[in-house]
């Protein structure tokens, strides 16, 4: 069984060190250079695909949340944010009703 802390961890590292890398060789690189409106613009359309998945090809939610993910790790390295960073606003969120929490916001 895949240890997803593990794998997330080694992706986010792969994003950073290609972070740098010749554009024209890297999809990552070539996304950081793009810019982050880019960058958001894929998370935007990787999580409509999820939806739409989910709703009609059930059979593809796995690799477009795969596909979400990724864009979205890029995104967190773009504002120099991790997954630790996104874990601890969920601990800080955890016994909160969802609805008090989002009238706080």
């Amino acid at each position: 069984m895949t240890n997803s802390a593990e794998t997330f961890a080694r992706l986010a590292e792969t994003i950073k060190a290609r972070r740098t890398s010749d554009a024209g060789a890297s999809y990552v690189a070539s996304l950081f250079k793009k810019g982050r409106g880019t960058i958001a613009q894929k998370v935007g359309e990787e999580g409509l695909e999820v939806a739409l998945a989910a709703v009609s090809e059930e059979d593809k939610i796995t690799s477009e949340a795969a596909d979400l993910m990724f864009h979205l790790l890029v995104l967190l390295e773009d504002a120099d944010l991790s997954l630790d960073d996104v874990a601890a606003e969920l601990d800080r969120r955890e016994g909160v009703s969802g609805h008090d929490e989002k009238a706080s916001r």
